[in-house]
């Protein structure tokens, strides 16, 4: 057995998600809270990084959430996720969310928000395990592979820079 997994293409860890947004996930200024789009953005994105590493996946890290527009009672909101990204045993997953709006049946989605999310796959003890790298298949999917290095660059970057102020170092 090899410590490196086959590769898996980007459609592997596809999923979608879909839910009627109700009453009960209303905040005070009568739109779907930001914590109820949050969880459904985990829970996708967990389904995906599960897909393409073959097993447990956790969440490390939300590296970026953007609410682009208020989501409302009613709402078909539907969730994207993919794999963009993997290292030796971490995942970067892409998250959108459209909304198709009730009072407008039949038009179409707008986006309402996006996410970047990063998992890392455990075992049974819930220590990290190899994932299988990811091999991107379209011009998207490589593009989206490429942004994810940035993202996973600023994000090591952005430690050091805190370990250090925190050691009393100016960087």
């Amino acid at each position: 057995m090899t410590d490196h997994p086959s590769g898996r293409p980007t459609s592997h860890s596809r999923v979608t998600l879909s839910r009627i947004m109700s009453a009960v996930d209303v905040n005070l200024y009568g739109t779907v809270h930001g914590g109820v789009l949050m969880k459904f953005v985990d829970d996708v994105a967990g389904a995906a990084a599960a897909r393409h590493s073959g097993g447990t996946a956790v969440t490390a890290a939300i590296d970026e959430i953007v609410f682009v527009e208020p989501v409302r009672v009613g709402d078909l909101v539907h969730a994207y996720a993919q794999v963009n990204w993997t290292g030796s045993t971490s995942m970067e997953v892409g998250v959108r969310l459209t909304a198709e709006r009730w009072d407008t049946a039949g038009g179409d989605p707008i986006t309402v928000a996006t996410a970047y999310l990063v998992f890392v796959g455990v075992d049974v003890s819930g220590h990290p395990r190899a994932v299988p790298p990811v091999l991107p298949e379209t011009p998207d999917d490589q593009r989206r592979f490429r942004e994810a290095i940035i993202r996973r660059e600023h994000r090591l970057a952005r430690r050091k820079a805190i370990q250090m102020a925190r050691a009393g170092h100016a960087e």
